[in-house]
């Protein structure tokens, strides 16, 4: 597996220029979250568009501001290899041994204080997909780590009444182990996947009724 390289100064530097990306494609990007964060979490984020590593370091660098490591898989990473400087490390899913080493080294991060974040969809796939068809990763994460609360972050994208598309991003309320019903590992994930899916959808109906006021342009 590859391992990450977090470089601070280019952390910084590249909060500017993904701020001014950002702003050439999109609207806004549209944050409601709780007004109190864990100081760690297990973050994961739905994934439908390329731009969602992008969105979630602007929302890091906004509102969450957790030291991030997030898993992103072996292929993506190679083609884009500044994501090592941003904390991303890779994971192969063709190679169990590769899914392991990855894995605990998340939990080294986790044993280190950091934040890691992960897609448990694994692949990108499209915004209305249901199921979504969450592998365990998390859990199993969660599991070693019970004391870190995973941490849903939600994204929509939208077109409105604009050329360009409004983003939304909902920040969920932290999950910890002992919320999450069943005993097994799959039962577990059966179940953090139906959470995700109901704040999922809880978004998309509240972006098509408008009901958006109270999210705050974060971009």
């Amino acid at each position: 597996m590859i391992e990450a390289a977090k470089k601070p100064y280019f952390e910084k530097l590249f909060f500017l220029y993904n701020r001014q990306l950002f702003k050439r494609h999109f609207n806004g990007i549209y944050l409601d979250g709780p007004a109190e964060l864990p100081d760690q979490a297990i973050i994961c984020m739905n994934h439908s568009s390329w731009w969602d590593g992008l969105l979630l370091f602007h929302c890091n660098q906004v509102k969450i501001k957790h030291d991030i490591y997030i898993m992103m898989h072996e292929k993506g990473l190679k083609e884009f290899p500044f994501f090592r400087k941003l904390g991303a490390f890779s994971v192969n899913r063709g190679k169990p041994k590769d899914i392991v080493l990855s894995l605990k080294y998340a939990g080294r991060k986790l044993d280190e204080g950091k934040s890691v974040c992960l897609f448990p969809q694994g692949d990108e796939m499209h915004l209305e997909k249901r199921p979504l068809g969450f592998l365990p990763g998390a859990i199993s994460l969660l599991e070693k780590h019970p004391h870190v609360p995973v941490l849903p972050v939600i994204f929509y994208y939208s077109f409105g009444d604009r050329k360009k598309q409004d983003l939304f991003v909902r920040i969920c309320p932290p999950i910890t182990y002992k919320e999450l019903t069943g005993i097994s590992r799959k039962e577990k994930n059966s179940c953090f996947e139906e959470l995700f899916t109901k704040e999922l959808d809880f978004l998309r109906n509240q972006v098509i009724e408008k009901n958006v006021s109270h999210f705050e342009n974060v971009l």
